[in-house]
């Protein structure tokens, strides 16, 4: 198990950008699927972006398809989330994981509860 620490949140107005980042802290962060997930107020967690380790396959959610970017790298033990063209109803609190276990393509990527490593948050606000 690796600790997450997410950074790079922030407040900028509609258009904007942000490039948030995960960085794994104590061991070294390797052989897992990595996620990012956000939870607005009063609203479940949902799925944003993933990368698979197997192959480095990516994936989003339709709302952010075309305007997010995930990226890791392994030599620098971090996950990235580059954000743009920020929308106000993208603002919530994002949290990077990761899936310890393996699990083949067709278990879907996107599940919440296949997540077991969190880090703690970084809240992104979006303006008008």
């Amino acid at each position: 198990q690796v600790q997450l620490v997410e950074s790079g949140g922030g407040l900028v107005q509609a258009g904007g950008s942000l490039r948030l980042s995960c960085a794994a802290s104590g061991r070294r962060f390797s052989n897992s699927d990595s996620g990012w997930f956000r939870q607005a107020p009063g609203k479940e967690r949902e799925f944003v972006a993933a990368i698979r380790w197997s192959d480095s396959s990516t994936y989003y959610a339709d709302s952010v398809k075309g305007r997010f970017t995930i990226s890791r790298d392994n030599a620098k033990n971090s996950v990235y989330l580059q954000m743009d063209s920020l929308k106000p109803e993208d603002t919530a609190v994002y949290y990077c994981a990761a899936r310890r276990t393996y699990y083949p393509l067709s278990s879907g990527i996107t599940r919440s509860e296949q997540y077991d490593v969190w880090g703690q948050g970084t809240q992104v606000t979006v303006s008008y």
